[in-house]
């Protein structure tokens, strides 16, 4: 009998084996799926299957960073417990993986356990015997010679950062490079989601707009409860809400503000810039939270990100501005499983 796709996908699926071990199981049991299951869990390649239920949620990141400059890549592996994490098989374990994703640069997860190192994988995590995913992974290139790329592993290993910025020549490409480590080393610690502003969804600003809103609201009375200074509640927390006519009635209740104090007309000149950069700074503090490029640089609280970058550039003669990055960081978004220990062994005694 003929082993078929939709036979490798039913054992796949049946024991959380790689496609390939499926089908070489498959193929060594004449297509008999019930054999094919036992080869499997025999080689301990379909353990992992028990363990399906379990979350892992801790692990390391690996990182790779091309000598040149020209190539990085990160690769966030999950185990259900720190212990493991620190074992010395599973590190070897994100080594070899971050090496074989960085050479073979394959296109997602179920790609990479497809071939002939999924089954290595498989076997590898059955030995430590622990739900062990690899999650994910991401690489960057500087595939022209105007383009700068660095990056980033936190101490803990649980934090890595690539940056990658297009300049205008490869001479400031190349003075950039110290640069973008710096700004990867800013990503680590300040936790961007996403490049820019321009990159939020309409909807997800609106929410967020309402929830923080209503939160400042609500510490608004307990400061006042306090008898303490309360806090100002915006009127927006983003760029994007920020359109022509909204900072055209920002400006024009400046000079309101200005005429009822008294202010000589002659020095508002002087003044509005300056309050109106407040009212965008106000406003905006969606985007210095989680756009990277409009965050306040940390080594250099008086600029953003993108400004310190630009003026970097500046000083090497040329221009350079950040148009990708990637950040992992372990665990992060997953819900993790709270143990109820007393329900559970109450549960196996009923």
């Amino acid at each position: 009998m003929s082993v078929t796709a939709a036979m490798v996908k039913e054992l796949r699926q049946a024991t959380d084996a790689p496609m390939m071990d499926c089908k070489k199981a498959l193929v060594e049991c004449d297509a008999d799926m019930q054999k094919a299951t036992e080869w499997l869990k025999e080689r301990g390649i379909a353990q992992s299957a028990k363990k399906a239920d379990r979350v892992a949620a801790e692990g390391l990141v690996g990182f790779k960073l091309a000598n040149d400059f020209s190539q990085a890549t990160i690769v966030e592996i999950n185990s259900e417990t720190d212990f493991v994490a620190q074992n010395e098989g599973f590190q070897n374990l994100v080594l070899k993986t971050t090496e074989e994703v960085y050479t073979t640069s394959p296109a997602d997860v179920e790609s990479l356990k497809a071939t002939s190192f999924g089954s290595y994988f498989s076997e590898t995590v059955a030995k430590i015997g622990e739900k062990i995913d690899i999650r994910r992974f991401a690489t960057l290139k500087a595939d022209d010679e105007t383009v700068a790329l660095n990056g980033y592993i936190h101490s803990n290993n649980r934090i890595a950062v690539i940056v990658l910025a297009k300049c205008d020549s490869k001479k400031t490409a190349q003075g950039m490079i110290p640069v973008l480590k710096n700004v990867a080393m800013h990503a680590s610690a300040m936790k961007p989601t996403t490049l820019s502003y321009k990159d939020f969804d309409a909807d997800f600003v609106e929410a967020e707009t309402i929830g923080r809103i209503e939160s400042i609201k609500k510490e608004n009375e307990e400061l006042t409860r306090l008898k303490k200074p309360l806090k100002n509640i915006p009127q927006y927390i983003s760029m994007c809400q920020l359109t022509d006519a909204v900072l055209a009635q920002a400006e024009a209740d400046i000079k309101e503000t200005l005429k009822a104090q008294g202010k000589p007309e002659k020095i508002w000149d002087k003044i509005i810039p300056g309050s109106l950069a407040r009212f965008i700074e106000d406003n905006t503090t969606l985007d210095k939270e989680l756009a990277l490029l409009d965050q306040t640089y940390v080594l250099d609280d008086k600029m953003t990100v993108a400004q310190a970058v630009e003026a970097e550039a500046k000083k090497l003669g040329g221009s350079a501005e950040i148009v990708d990055f990637v950040r992992f960081e372990v665990g992060e978004g997953i819900e993790k499983k709270v143990d109820d220990f007393a329900s559970e062994v109450a549960a196996q005694m009923s």
